[in-house]
């Protein structure tokens, strides 16, 4: 190798090298690498990484002396107000929601209560504005939570993960609404069930409650989330068994659509969309078919809600099933 050749790749050596600092030196300033985002490991590390970082928690809430947010209480010893970190602190907040409630609560409950439904337990001095984080645009996972829960436990406080992943009735009821979501792709499953009384109760039955007009949903979680997707957008695709729907024109040329909900020698009662119940004597019918490509249930009901609203209740309608299965 001659004296150019070696000049040359001393320099393009002393380029490259050049070239991979600066990359380095840019990097450092705007914060280090990030690292790529995969599953945590249920542990007190683990909920550490999400609580400083995709989980936001310092968004609203401090540790001590860490981070700046003053929305939500202080999850740290500070000051007269927190003189408990939050890992000994759950336990008198347990006693509270034990008295409260008439339901034994372990400090492991109250701490998974207040990520499932912020707003069972809302602080003294404190506003009901916490973010939903199990639903968009947070979306933390069952496991992300319960990672969250170790790592709150041992702020003043011992590790229970035997609790955590042995859950009681009220945490397995809890994280059932959580898998909900999450098997929905997000949403709030405590919104979707206030969605589903405003546009879907006055026709279908659940636990008991709601109208006859189309199928008892108990049980639809079984069916799995493309159905219920496809039964909101597309009601008429798959129509239940005894829910078909039919069309009649009697005599006078009165045209009535609706489910066939009764059927005797005489007469028949054609139920409409509205609840409205139509008495047509047989031998004043003119015409009566099955409408194959139409369904009682509206084709446009998704214009009534937002694409929140069709999360949400998508997420409680996947609940149905997980519910049963945690009691």
């Amino acid at each position: 190798m001659d004296n150019t050749t070696v000049k040359v790749f001393l320099f393009l050596l002393i380029v490259l090298g050049a070239f991979l600092w600066v990359g380095q030196a840019i990097t450092a300033m705007t914060g280090g690498a990030q690292k790529a985002g995969g599953v945590v490991e249920v542990g007190p590390e683990g909920g550490e990484s999400i609580f400083w970082g995709k989980g936001r928690c310092y968004t609203c809430h401090s540790i001590g002396g860490q981070g700046s947010a003053v929305r939500g209480p202080n999850q740290g010893q500070f000051g007269e107000k927190f003189s408990l970190p939050i890992g000994a602190r759950s336990v008198e907040r347990a006693k509270e929601r034990s008295e409260e409630t008439g339901q034994q609560y372990t400090r492991t409950d109250y701490l998974v209560e207040s990520l499932a439904t912020p707003g069972a337990y809302v602080v003294e001095g404190y506003k009901n504005e916490m973010a939903i984080v199990y639903a968009p645009p947070i979306s933390l996972s069952l496991n992300d939570i319960k990672a969250v829960i170790s790592y709150l436990q041992t702020q003043g406080g011992d590790l229970d993960l035997e609790s955590i992943e042995q859950p009681s009735e009220i945490a397995a009821k809890y994280y059932a609404r959580i898998s909900a979501a999450s098997a929905a792709g997000g949403g709030d499953p405590g919104a979707g069930e206030e969605v589903f009384a405003d546009n879907c109760g006055e026709c279908h039955q659940l636990k008991g409650e709601g109208g006859d007009i189309g199928p008892p949903l108990d049980g639809i979680s079984d069916k799995g989330l493309k159905f219920i997707s496809e039964s909101i957008l597309r009601p008429a695709k798959k129509i239940t068994e005894g829910y078909e729907t039919y069309r009649v024109v009697d005599k006078k040329g009165r045209r009535h659509v609706g489910l066939k909900t009764r059927d005797d020698v005489t007469e028949i009662d054609i139920t409409k969309a509205s609840g409205e119940v139509i008495t047509i004597l047989k031998s004043d019918i003119k015409e009566l078919e099955q409408d194959e490509v139409a369904s009682v249930m509206p084709e446009d009901l998704t214009e009534a809600m937002t694409v929140k609203d069709f999360q949400d209740v998508q997420a409680y309608l996947m609940m149905q099933k997980r519910e049963q299965e945690s009691q």
